[in-house]
């Protein structure tokens, strides 16, 4: 993935046998970025450093006949397919380069706001495997959703017609463990310990068969850590509704879903299940909002902690007085955090006893000049504020930087013109028909059984004890996975760690409304946490804008545990 290690790839070169290999580059955030970076330069706009790294790898993609897909194309992918031409002839290489584009849909949607940026549909797999069945070496592509990098290749290799709908869901599961790299290898695993090393992790190998069942494994000569606990976490990351997770090529149900471990660092997953794709697509858009900074100073000494939240505190109320004497309206949000106030905790907080700390103040206007007026006045906190405050990190203040409001759309797929070229000519192709989609809703809540035994008397234990889990983003939105550490304590989860339960244990987060569904084929539950980002993460002051700490803090949820399972623990 785009950030990653510039050693995934010789990894992958060296262990041999792959066919494909893929570079997932776009998220909220990144779409951001480029569409900053293209902005400033209409020759920019793609994932440069994933371009990059291909085009170093060239050479040894042609010796071992693999074939590359990616989504680096980002906003722009004709410039990024030109620059990877470069690269190839610099390394005198031969190489068929595919393109997609058609994502960008800021003509078709009439009510988007006339500041809007860009706004772009995520595309399906399709396009992918035309542009492979014409012979492309490298696909590129803009938005698309992150599991068709994998699936295109699928498609385009067994055939896979649009009614296979359970293959099509398991190839996407596929992607959906390939698309983080090192999360399916042990990276940001709940039981850290047990993970070798994160300074040689292992990058997934997905070995995929024609009926669309396969295995998770990686090379040997890695640190990976692949089995039952490293999968489940991956498949709920950040799924929402695991029985309706809604694709352009398929909707998909992975309830029922089994991972077995058939070897070293192995794991079989099967069962996915899939329904017809809805006839919408989903729109990411991009809408300018303000300006934010966020700044942030060493605290140190005795009471660190209380020292770094009133200085914060009161450096806002300045900076409040400063805008009202420039003219300014006030902020449209501010944000600040004492690290080790365990703030992110909400009422679960432990009393701070750290002698050192970290101010983070974030502050958000609709005018950069009053953001600057802001950054400009911090310092002076350090003269009439606490002792043992320092500098900036970093050195030095931050500049605005614009916010970007993500906000969704669904627009009918038949008005999305999709490009395919290979080496500049057009290609037809088909994509899924109209008459092939149908509305999805969801199944409805979960149905865990709930335990006899479970809120008597027994051991109380942090959930931690039974269950390990993964939370990221859904937008605005939180997902939280949980998963049983065996089948035995599912019904303890089902009957204590409620939806409700949970909105209470998280109340500090502001979610709207908490929902819970069952994934009963592995012993998981998947919490929804809606606004519980308040904002999308590309525009939230947070200092865990994505809600990635978020499980932590809940497996520290007291469970109670009956007599009889205490010898289980």
């Amino acid at each position: 993935m785009w950030g990653d290690s510039s050693l995934a790839t010789p990894q992958l070169l060296a262990r041999g046998g792959c066919d494909y290999i893929v570079y997932e580059g776009l998220a909220e955030i990144t779409m951001a970025i480029l569409t900053k970076a293209r902005s400033r330069d209409a020759s920019s706009g793609y994932a440069k450093d994933l371009i990059h790294i291909i085009g170093a790898n060239l050479a040894g993609f042609k010796a071992q006949g693999i074939r590359v897909v990616t989504n680096a194309g980002g906003v722009n992918p004709s410039a990024a397919a030109v620059a990877l031409k470069e690269l190839a002839r610099e390394a005198g290489v031969e190489l068929r380069i595919g393109t997609v584009s058609g994502d960008d849909v800021i003509d078709l949607i009439d009510d988007l706001p006339e500041s809007t940026i860009s706004a772009n549909a995520y595309l399906g797999a399709r396009p992918i495997a035309a542009a492979l069945s014409a012979g492309a070496d490298v696909v590129i592509t803009g938005r698309v959703v992150d599991s068709a990098l994998v699936l295109g290749p699928l498609i385009h290799e067994f055939g896979w017609d649009v009614e296979d709908y359970d293959r099509l869901s398991s190839g996407s599961l596929a992607g959906h463990l390939l698309e983080c790299g090192p999360h399916s290898t042990g990276g940001l695993l709940t039981d850290w310990q047990d993970t070798r090393s994160w300074a040689n992790p292992g990058y997934p190998i997905a070995d995929v068969a024609e009926d669309g069942s396969f295995s998770i494994t990686a090379s040997g000569e890695s640190d990976a850590l692949i089995d039952r606990r490293t999968i489940a976490e991956q498949i709920v990351y950040e799924i929402g509704d695991p029985t309706a997770y809604l694709l352009p090529d398929v909707a998909c149900d992975w309830t029922q879903v089994t991972l077995e471990e058939t070897g070293n660092n192995t794991v079989a997953v099967s069962n996915a299940r899939g329904r017809p794709p809805t006839p919408t697509l989903k729109v990411c858009a991009q809408i300018p909002d303000g300006f934010r900074a966020a700044v942030q100073y060493f605290v140190g000494g005795t009471d660190a902690v209380l020292k770094a939240k009133r200085a914060g505190e009161q450096i806002v109320e300045r900076g409040r007085k400063l805008l009202v004497a420039k003219g300014f309206t006030d902020f449209r949000d501010v944000n600040v955090h004492a690290v080790g106030s365990e703030a992110t905790y909400g009422k679960h907080a432990l009393t701070p006893t750290s002698r050192e700390s970290l101010l983070w103040v974030s502050v958000h206007h609709d005018e950069a000049a009053a953001v600057t007026a802001f950054v400009r006045e911090f310092p002076s906190i350090g003269l009439a504020g606490p002792p043992g405050m320092g500098g900036a990190a970093g050195g030095g203040l931050p500049k605005p930087s614009p916010v970007l409001r993500i906000q969704e759309y669904y627009l009918p797929r038949h008005l999305v013109e999709v490009s395919v070229e290979v080496e500049g000519e057009s290609l037809s192709w088909e994509d899924v028909p109209a008459s092939a989609c149908c509305a999805i809703e969801s199944r409805g809540p979960d149905l865990l059984p709930e335990c006899s035994n479970a809120n008597g008397p027994g051991k109380v234990v942090p959930l931690v004890a039974i269950a390990h889990g993964r939370s990221g983003d859904k937008g605005a939105s939180i997902n939280i996975g949980v998963i049983a550490r065996r089948p035995e304590f599912i019904d303890l989860i089902a009957s204590q760690l409620t939806a409700e339960a949970v909105a209470d244990w998280l109340s500090h987060l502001g979610a709207s409304r908490v929902d819970r569904y069952a994934i009963p084929g592995f012993d998981a539950v998947n919490f929804l946490l809606t606004e519980g980002l308040g904002t999308s993460g590309a525009a939230s002051l947070r200092i865990d804008p994505q809600g990635k700490a978020v499980a932590q803090q809940l497996l520290e949820f007291p469970i109670t545990i009956p007599t009889y399972l205490e010898a289980l623990l």
